[in-house]
């Protein structure tokens, strides 16, 4: 049987490069196993011959969250092969522990529970977040209330029942970005969890400017190939124990074969990232140089995102793109273009949208693996019939 060892108590030194890392880590054990490729496991449940050992082994799971030493017993509490990524993503971010979940959104919602469950109901956080996170905050259906502010202003903000500060840096759909270290010094003790969903680990490690837990939709960059959902929370082992007890408990696991294609997305993740990143910056380039387009929205960490504003109607190009493809999400191989005040945003009320930076003539794409050149032909003729229908600045589009 393939049994993971213990998850990490203390940070692992990087003993490689980033690119060597992502191919070898949670894979260290597979030539002791006999193997080349991580095994898929895919048993709901497992033999328990010893009840009394596992009846001491649940008790010590129940008191304190931490991972089970020794063969698994049941899939909602432990699965090796999720195992593996977590300890994979946790030695990419710089931290201890790694707790992989359902969906990004499953990850959110186990931090927001977890600092609840401790009496820390208030969160403050710094627009614009992915829309269902903002939604999630705002409409308090765990129990939470928000305050939103700026990031110089999330010092004042705090109170002595916060147990949370979120961001997203560079922030989905917009790409601003933030000073992270300021950020963290403006925390003081409160927790600072950052979405690293668009920069990876590749370009950007919050833990080493002050986060204490590190968000990722692993369904975007982590996976790779836009066939994979799960989220995962990179984080000390105090706060993975924690986190473990609310997956346990809600039952927003991560399937194994999620687990095994996430694990696999990570070896090829720093190659993508520079790949995709080189044509991101280009395309950016382009378009920031087009009168057809009014402002172009890329970060100067880089990355693979590109968000810009047309002079024309939007959704024009959303319905005249060919080769790309208008769809939500992000982070695949294959570039993806979409209409954040209608899809990805659209649970937010329109005037938090427009407080968060986000226009109505807003479009967000995500540069996959294809030739520039050919991406290039096909925005260009999508911007085409959109500069055909163009209406003043002033006009507000109805998405």
């Amino acid at each position: 049987m393939d049994t993971p060892p213990s998850a990490p108590h203390r940070p692992q030194a990087a003993a490689h490069a980033p690119a060597t890392e992502a191919v070898h880590a949670g894979r260290e054990d597979l030539t002791a196993l006999g193997l080349h490729a991580a095994p898929l496991d895919l048993s709901t449940t497992y033999p328990s011959p010893d009840s009394r050992g596992e009846a001491a082994r649940l008790d010590a799971f129940a008191a304190t969250g931490a991972q089970l030493s020794g063969p698994p017993v049941y899939a909602r509490l432990d699965n090796p092969t999720t195992a593996r990524f977590e300890r994979a993503l946790a030695r990419l971010e710089g931290t201890e522990s790694a707790v992989a979940f359902a969906s990004g959104m499953a990850a959110l919602s186990a931090v927001l529970l977890a600092r609840g469950a401790a009496g820390l109901r208030h969160v403050v956080a710094v627009r614009p977040l992915y829309g269902c996170s903002d939604h999630l905050l705002e409409s308090g259906l765990l129990g939470t209330e928000v305050t939103w502010a700026e990031p110089d202003g999330v010092g004042a903000a705090l109170r002595p029942d916060t147990g949370l500060v979120l961001a997203e840096t560079p922030a989905n759909p917009t790409l601003a970005e933030m000073d992270l270290d300021a950020l963290a010094a403006r925390c003081g003790d409160v927790p600072l969890l950052v979405d690293n969903t668009f920069a990876t680990p590749v370009l950007q490690r919050p833990r080493d400017h002050g986060a204490s837990l590190v968000l990722h939709s692993a369904t975007k960059y982590l996976g790779g190939h836009g066939d994979v959902l799960g989220g995962v929370v990179a984080c000390d082992e105090g706060q993975a124990r924690a986190l473990r007890q609310i997956r346990f408990a809600t039952g927003g696991v991560l399937h194994p074969l999620a687990g095994y294609l996430l694990l696999r997305g990570l070896a090829t993740l720093p190659v993508r990232m520079r790949a995709q990143s080189a044509g991101a910056a280009e395309l950016a380039r382009r378009l920031a140089a087009d009168p057809r387009v009014e402002r172009v929205h890329y970060p100067r960490l880089g990355g693979a995102m590109v968000a810009f504003e047309v002079a024309g109607d939007p959704h024009e190009v959303i319905g005249a793109v060919r080769l790309i493809t208008p769809a939500v999400s992000l982070g695949s191989v294959d570039t993806l273009i979409q209409h954040p005040g209608s899809i990805s945003h659209r649970i937010v009320a329109a005037e938090d949208r427009r407080a968060g930076g986000i226009s109505d003539r807003l479009l967000r794409m995500s540069v996959g693996l294809e030739d520039v050149e050919d991406l290039w032909r096909d925005l260009d003729a999508a911007l085409a019939a959109s500069a055909a229908t163009a209406v003043p600045s002033a006009t507000a589009l109805v998405p």
